[in-house]
């Protein structure tokens, strides 16, 4: 018998409905909803808001569906399926409405054509909402900020099915909690970006063998203090795809502007620092360097695990870090530069307080679930090694959902205002399908 959600227009989905095993599941989460709603309007996401409310179900919200706690999905109650609110609108002054289902994928495509284009992630096919509500680091990340830098407003579903406006005007704590706070207060059916004018970047990928991990680690780091912020890098190494402790160390870079000498002049210091093995940096439109997120096969996980690092820690962590990818059994590591415009805003005017690391980095454990409860022990030294140098953790990037997790993220002060609005737009905490603020 079909579910009746007062008021709903969109696509309600129940268990053995054709596409019941496509719909119930995300990304990296297998699910058993026992309905999932796909709104056509915004009408039809407060209707699932209070359908959800008044029959005491689970709530989930998916725009991309990459949580990597599986936030996307649940067992038993509603998933809002966003994906039908996907509109990109280019207005005035280069401000670019976007529904909460739309993914990057989407938006670069669209921004393409007018030369514009918006500080995101480097995956296509993940969600607007998802990364942005927690941060957004990406090929942009050390001239724009984060993807919430470029925020300007947000069309909010609230817990009572209220339709409310976030801005540095109107719900200005509202606006501050969402940019960094997730999807704590409501759901996101529109945001308001402030996009940027954009030319063809310079991209691609520069490899040194693993034995010189160290020393291109240390140089990469001390060079990117003085780099010119177009420059942004995520360095990975210990790929067990590639060689494992002897997969090459590979520095993907971005260049933020088609000028051929300022980027070889950005560029070459980092060709500089070791045995270069691979060289493929090459002029790029910017919708081209987002990549395809990949969808692991069934019975696959990904435990990720995140920490920020700052100035002072940076020579440490990184010789760890240097040290356990050159091992058997290290998980795969990242690392990022952020600092530059990322470092210019204020900890406390977003939600998002990590604003003076230098770096972010990750370790991601990959594999059926055995081999995974079998690496727990050696990532738990590895993280016990590395935590006197390192703090916070960013969320995007947490497979853990532990009040240690949560607190992980927020520091105490942001912590505690974040309370406070929680109470205010949602003292049921009907959203806790996220790193949860409790009211």
């Amino acid at each position: 018998m079909s579910a009746v959600v007062e008021g709903f227009a969109g696509d309600i989905i129940e268990p053995g409905a054709a596409e019941y095993e496509s719909a119930s599941r995300s990304v990296l989460a297998v699910g058993s909803p026992a309905y999932v709603l796909r709104p056509k309007s915004v009408e039809d996401v407060q209707a699932g808001v209070r359908f959800a409310a008044e029959a005491g179900l689970v709530l989930s919200v998916r725009g991309g569906g990459h949580s990597f706690p599986g936030f996307s999905t649940n067992d038993g109650g509603v998933v809002i399926d966003l994906g039908q609110l996907a509109n990109v609108e280019v207005g005035e002054r280069n401000v670019v409405r976007i529904g909460g289902g739309a993914n990057w994928g989407q938006v670069a495509a669209a921004l393409a054509p007018y030369g514009l284009a918006i500080s995101s992630g480097d995956t296509k096919s993940v969600g607007v909402g998802g990364l942005t509500l927690t941060g957004g680091i990406g090929w942009k990340v050390r001239k724009y900020g984060l993807a919430l830098d470029s925020l300007v407003a947000a069309e909010v579903v609230t817990a009572n099915g209220e339709v409310v406006r976030a801005s540095a005007d109107e719900n200005p704590e509202l606006f501050w909690a969402i940019r960094g706070g997730g999807g704590n207060f409501g759901i996101v059916t529109a945001f308001e970006f402030a996009a940027h004018p954009t030319t063809d970047v310079f991209f691609g990928k520069i490899a040194f063998p693993a034995a010189e991990a160290a020393t291109v680690l240390q140089g990469w780091a001390d060079y990117l203090r003085t780099a010119p912020e177009e420059l942004t890098c995520v360095v990975t190494f210990a790929n067990p795809f590639a060689g494992g402790p002897n997969a090459p160390v590979e520095i993907e870079i971005a260049y933020d502007g088609d000028d051929a000498e300022r980027a070889a002049e950005a560029i070459d210091p980092i060709r500089r620092l070791g045995t270069v093995i691979e060289d493929s940096v090459a002029l790029t439109p910017y919708v081209d360097i987002l990549v395809d997120g990949m969808v692991p096969p069934p019975g696959i996980q990904f435990v990720a695990r995140s920490a920020f690092v700052n100035k002072e820690s940076v020579s440490e962590v990184l010789s760890i870090l240097a040290e356990v990818g050159t091992s058997e059994g290290s998980p795969i590591i990242s690392v990022r530069s952020v600092g530059g415009a990322v470092s210019r805003v204020a900890d406390d005017e977003t939600a998002y307080a990590h604003r003076q690391a230098e770096l972010m980095f990750v370790t991601n454990t990959v594999g059926p679930k055995p081999d995974i409860d079998a690496a727990r022990p050696a990532l738990d030294a590895i993280w016990a090694r590395l935590a006197p140098h390192v703090s916070g953790a960013y969320a995007n990037f947490l497979a853990g959902t532990t009040e240690e997790d949560v607190a992980a993220i927020y520091p105490a002060e942001t912590y505690q205002r974040l309370v406070a609005v929680k109470r205010q737009y949602d003292a049921g905490n009907l959203f806790a399908g996220n790193h949860n603020i409790r009211p």
